[in-house]
């Protein structure tokens, strides 16, 4: 088990649409195996609309999206001035590299459990909310390898509720570990 140092909740957010962004609220509520209560994303099969036009009975991998704060502090270095909830994500997060973490972490945020799935695959919509922001979510590594920056998803493995300022647990997988990767 690793803890991490200052790790929390900054914000937690849900929409009951598809729409891009979501709306924060005080608390959110996981249910295991189905995500976000009351979030349009939640579900055992896949509910982002393009994902249910290719094949609508794909495990939903994408039950709760989180993002780092630090990349905020980012973006406004850049020009782009972005607050919790305006990029989707259900929880806010600081204090922990969320893009390290591999594949099958734990996150233990007050009663509730999220297995890391993989990374966030940002797409033509962040550009429709602030031109020129997928250019800086979407990056090229100075290995030339597409860096995905727009956090990651993950599954509900055990249900509770979540408020800001929540601490945050991180449980890492057994070796081998693999990297994320986009889902």
């Amino acid at each position: 088990m690793v803890v991490g140092e200052n790790a929390e909740v900054i914000s937690v957010s849900l929409s009951r649409d598809h729409s891009f962004g979501k709306r924060p609220t005080d608390s959110i509520d996981l249910i295991e195996g189905i995500g976000v209560a009351g979030d349009a994303h939640s579900g055992v099969t896949v509910q982002h609309l393009s994902r249910i036009r290719r094949n609508p009975s794909t495990p939903n991998l994408r039950q709760v999206h989180l993002l780092h704060a630090e990349l905020f502090d980012d973006l406004r270095a850049h020009g782009h001035v972005v607050r919790p909830g305006e990029l989707g994500e259900n929880i806010t997060t600081r204090g922990i590299d969320l893009l390290g973490l591999p594949v099958g972490a734990r996150l233990v945020i007050a009663d509730a459990v999220i297995a890391v799935t993989g990374l966030r695959n940002p797409c033509r919509q962040i550009d429709s909310f602030q031109a020129g922001l997928l250019g800086q979510v979407l990056r090229k590594g100075p290995d030339g390898e597409v860096e995905r920056l727009a956090g990651v998803m993950g599954t509900v493995a055990r249900g509770g509720r979540i408020r800001t300022g929540d601490s945050i647990i991180v449980e890492l997988p057994p070796e081998p570990r693999r990297p994320l990767t986009p889902v």
